[in-house]
């Protein structure tokens, strides 16, 4: 007796293969929807080469924008952010300077963010002022604003420039000024962008920001030569080391000052003292430059720029390294 070897009928095969797939989508929670180019992109590499660069910038800008403001001012580099260049447009006030710039051989363009309050407050500390603005609403600069804001900007573009020689030489060019977020077109508001921000404060005014912004796209291109420097930067050796602390160190505020006088008074005389009295005092040749309540040189009271100044005559290098 022969055996018949038994076969599927068309019907059978469709059956067995809609109940498998329907049970698979069950225990997968169903058909999921996808879009296309809406997955998260993989992380920037090159952000912590750019968080470096962004310590070195704001180091350099402190002495750049001191001469422009005629006052040491604060710089805090924040950490370097990538988001949507939408949503920082969205964050920012209408009325800004933007600028955008070429910085070949990076493709695409650089953008660079200035607020405006930021120009007021280095106006008012350049004539004298402490570097407090008072609210009002900015529509336009001012012309003495405008010049002011020119060499901010050139002082920020050397300082990039420079920091960017140690990764590749960059050859920077202005391509457009605007003072509206809405004409800054650096590239499609989808696309992201790292955010370098510099929080920049003009004696006692408010902190004010400052944004450079690179396209995503254009720093993916060069993310193995920016890989190389943080590493570099890992394995500096013992002389690098002490000359970023010396760097360093060489920012720290100290305060000094000088005494013109001690006169000499009785405890009677000082229990007797009115508004109107007069004290007489003798001015010294030389006075003393104290620091930290020890006396590190001599000099000479004058004025300067119609202020009081000190002009050193002698310094004691030994006392003041004791």
């Amino acid at each position: 007796m022969s055996k018949k070897k038994a076969g599927l009928s068309g019907e059978e095969m469709e059956a067995l293969i809609d109940g498998i797939t329907e049970h698979e989508a069950q225990e997968a929670g169903g058909p999921r929807p996808f879009a296309f180019c809406t997955e998260q992109a993989r992380p920037l590499a090159a952000v912590p080469a750019l968080d470096r660069m962004s310590e070195k910038s704001a180091r350099k800008l402190r002495q750049r924008i001191e001469p422009i403001s005629r006052i040491k001012p604060t710089v805090v580099a924040d950490p370097v952010t990538v988001r949507q260049f939408d949503a920082w447009k969205n964050e920012k006030p209408e009325f800004t300077s933007v600028s955008l710039y070429r910085f070949r051989p990076l493709k695409g363009q650089v953008l660079v963010a200035v607020a405006p309050e930021l120009v007021g407050r280095m106006v008012d500390a350049f004539y004298g002022g402490l570097g407090i603005h008072g609210e009002r609403v900015v529509k336009e600069f001012t012309p003495t604003e405008e010049r002011l804001l020119a060499r901010l900007s050139e002082a920020l573009i050397e300082t990039l420039t420079e920091v960017w020689s140690e990764v590749m030489p960059v050859k920077p060019q202005l391509m457009s000024r605007e003072t509206s977020t809405a004409y800054a077109s650096l590239i499609a508001g989808d696309e992201p962008v790292a955010i370098a921000r510099f929080t920049v404060s003009i004696g006692q005014g408010k902190g004010s920001i400052i944004d450079i912004l690179y396209p995503v796209a254009a720093l993916r291109s060069i993310e193995g030569q920016l890989s190389v420097k943080v590493h570099d930067d890992i394995g500096m050796t013992g002389s690098e080391w002490r000359e970023r602390i010396a760097t360093a160190l060489g920012e720290v505020r100290i305060q000094a000052r000088s005494v013109l006088a001690r006169p000499t008074l009785s405890v009677s005389e000082l229990l007797a003292l009115q508004p109107g009295d007069v004290i007489p005092v003798n001015l010294p040749a030389m006075v003393p430059l104290l620091v930290a309540g020890r006396q590190i040189g001599l000099g000479k009271i004058g004025e300067q720029d119609g202020r009081a100044a000190l002009k050193i005559e002698k310094v004691e290098t030994g006392r003041a390294l004791s």
